[in-house]
């Protein structure tokens, strides 16, 4: 779908139709576009459109280039990752802090590719990031800059970079609410054991989010470097140049906060498998110390169950009770004797 965007009077102005790029055309957005509609770009702004194929290479010389006095640049951007219940890849997950079923929105992660072409750009999307909404709203009511192709730009990258920050506060708070959760010691043994299995799949969603978060950071970073560079060579306005290096400095924030998340996950992963592991042993230790506290008394029965015709307490009116008693006394002396040594 190609939608054109103008600037008139400080607000942006959607158009529909292909024919209606004009000189004030400041925003052509490209959602999931069709060989046509690349080509109807191309031709208009003497640029090339990359294919989703190229967008997804991993090297940096085919994210961030110039071609065709184009500035092309491309970001990992992610959607669906909050709570979604209408999203078809939501999944509903036990959460250990409150115990109620929630429905989460798996992250998706996609390349965007924006394209700096004179007083233009183009974007090239084939996901719809929350943060592309929420800049046209703010540009319809005069709330940002949207007069030329390198402010909408900025406000596109500051609004992702708004996004981002938002999602890795969720992250924070929900690996904090984890971390109370496993630590707490609240509730039954089999209460904690019940709650094992659900604080790894926890765990496990926290960190492929917080993974595709650091993945999607970093390629901020460079796009934002990139860009600065790029800005400063054609001489674009300082106010906005400013703007991109304090972009940068946040993301770079962003993302040694979420190495420092991802770190933290992992040691609740290893904690939370500590845990399991001790259960484990303990469970282990009873059976153990069950075993060899029966060994005595199994041993007098065993004795006294022989079939032997000559057998001293045989015909002993008090055999039986005899018989019972050394076996309680021989299973009480290693229970004590467990129970002192603190193995108990």
């Amino acid at each position: 779908m190609l939608t054109v965007y103008d600037a008139v009077d400080g607000v942006l102005v959607k158009r529909d139709a292909a024919a209606s790029i004009t000189p004030a055309t400041v925003w052509i957005d490209l959602f999931n576009p069709t060989k046509d509609e690349d080509l109807v770009v191309e031709q208009s702004l003497s640029i090339l459109v990359p294919t989703r194929e190229e967008m997804s290479e991993i090297e940096a010389s085919s994210r961030l280039y110039h071609e065709s006095s184009a500035h092309v640049m491309t970001a990992i951007l992610l959607t669906q990752s909050e709570k979604d219940k209408d999203a078809s890849s939501a999944t509903a997950i036990l959460s250990p802090a409150s115990g109620l079923i929630r429905e989460i929105g798996q992250p998706v992660a996609s390349p965007v590719t924006f394209i700096l072409a004179a007083h233009r750009l183009v974007t090239v999307r084939y996901i719809t990031p929350r943060a592309f909404d929420l800049y046209l709203s703010r540009a319809l009511k005069k709330d940002v800059a949207c007069m030329s192709g390198q402010a909408v730009l900025v406000g596109l990258l500051e609004a992702v970079i708004d996004r981002a920050a938002d999602r890795v506060e969720r992250i924070q708070l929900e690996v904090d609410q984890l971390s109370q959760t496993i630590f707490s010691g609240r509730g039954g043994e089999r209460t904690r054991t019940r709650r094992f299995d659900v604080n790894i799949r926890e765990i496990g969603r926290e960190g492929e989010l917080t993974s595709r978060s650091r993945e999607s950071l970093l390629s901020l970073d460079r796009l934002l470097t990139y860009l600065a560079h790029a800005m400063s060579e054609r001489g674009d306005d300082k106010p906005l140049r400013a703007r991109v290096k304090t972009a940068s400095r946040d993301v770079q924030s962003l993302n040694d906060h979420v190495g420092y998340l991802s770190t933290k996950i992992t040691f609740l992963l290893d904690a939370t498998l500590g845990m399991i592991n001790n259960e484990q042993n303990t469970i282990i230790k009873i059976f153990s110390v069950l075993a060899v506290a029966l060994m005595p008394p199994t041993l007098v029965g065993t004795v006294y169950g022989m079939n032997f015709k000559h057998i001293p307490e045989l015909e002993w009116m008090w055999g039986y009770p005899w018989a019972l008693s050394l076996m309680v006394v021989s299973a009480l002396l290693p229970w004590l004797y467990f129970k002192r040594k603190g193995w108990l």
